[in-house]
């Protein structure tokens, strides 16, 4: 088991190796120091002084890759990519364009992130599966159909639709909950029920269509018909061999998701005002502050990979026969 999780681990360092190359690449060969600067000072009326001062000011002023006026180890290190990539996989992200201290903001936002994208993941899990098994159970009928013409319905809904609907509706017209806005402690339930509810609303369409195909897939294999042979119930079937044997594909779409649920949701955060990680990308998209990109876009790589193990790790968890393997 231990040698197995080493092996995993192992194959993502190529990974984060080739995605922090490829984000290097992009943002200082593609996109140059002296863009950036002239994007930041404004395309006009820029002068190579101003250009030059922002670039210092940022670090940007060292040579990419080989630093020929120092010697020794400093050769390399004294470079914009030892300095802006090589220290993201000891996850110190520095500082952002206008100076604040990345980790320390990640820090303090990711709890916001979490507020939300918990309940949504918990309460969407087992909204979605209770759906499908009692569409499972009604297969065929008009039950079932009904099911599936109302998911078929949702998935093709934008998730604006759903977030602009609930903000006039529920908190415009009936001033039931706050439009937007967060705080902290007991205070911060109020802003958080909304956006859970429209989290939780706007998955069930294809979350209920994929754990519903999962389980119809299982419910006609062999196993189950000897179940039924025996003369068990179908809804002793249904929760006792169905749902154990569609695990292995339900913790393939769970257990990915977890550690992404720290990154946050960009557009819930961005419409309910929530500071969380979210918001925090799409505001450094916007205001161009390409070195909180940069860490947002490490640790999303970082914690996906992470969830590629914990999903390894959860099949032998649920299968035996790959941890025999």
């Amino acid at each position: 088991m231990i040698a197995y999780i080493i092996r995993r681990m192992l194959y993502a360092i190529p990974i984060l190796i080739g995605v922090n190359v490829l984000t290097f690449v992009l943002f200082f060969v593609v996109n140059t120091p002296d863009d950036m600067a002239r994007m930041h000072l404004g395309m006009k009326h820029v002068t190579p002084e101003a250009v030059e001062k922002w670039k210092e000011e940022r670090g940007y002023n060292k040579p990419l890759l080989i630093n020929s006026d120092e010697t020794g180890t400093a050769v390399l290190s004294n470079t914009i990519f030892y300095e802006k990539s090589v220290g993201l996989f000891a996850f110190r992200f520095g500082r952002s364009d206008e100076g604040r201290d990345i980790a320390y903001d990640i820090s303090q936002r990711m709890w916001p992130s979490l507020a939300i994208a918990l309940p949504v993941f918990l309460v969407g899990l087992l909204t979605n599966i209770s759906i499908s098994m009692l569409l499972a159970f009604f297969r065929a009928t008009y039950i079932d159909i009904t099911g599936v013409i109302t998911g078929v319905v949702l998935m093709s809904i934008s998730s604006l639709f759903y977030i602009i609907s609930g903000q006039y509706l529920i908190s415009k017209l009936w001033h039931l909950v706050p439009i937007s806005g967060f705080d902290i402690g007991t205070n911060a339930i109020k802003f958080l029920i909304l956006p859970v509810i429209i989290g939780v609303i706007g998955g069930i369409g294809s979350g209920t269509r994929w754990y519903r195909t999962i389980f119809l897939e299982e419910i006609n294999k062999d196993y189950v018909r000897t179940a039924r042979a025996k003369g068990l119930s179908e809804l002793r079937v249904l929760f006792r061999h169905v749902l154990k044997n569609a695990m292995i594909p339900i913790l393939t779409g769970v257990v990915v998701v977890i550690p992404l649920l720290f990154m946050g949701s960009l557009i819930t955060e961005s419409f309910f005002g929530i500071p969380g990680l979210g918001s925090y990308t799409i505001d450094a998209i916007q205001k161009q502050d390409f070195a909180i990109v940069r860490a947002m876009v490490f640790l999303g790589t970082v914690l996906y990979i992470i969830g590629l193990i914990l999903t390894d790790i959860s099949y032998t968890l649920v299968d035996p026969r790959i941890r025999l393997e």
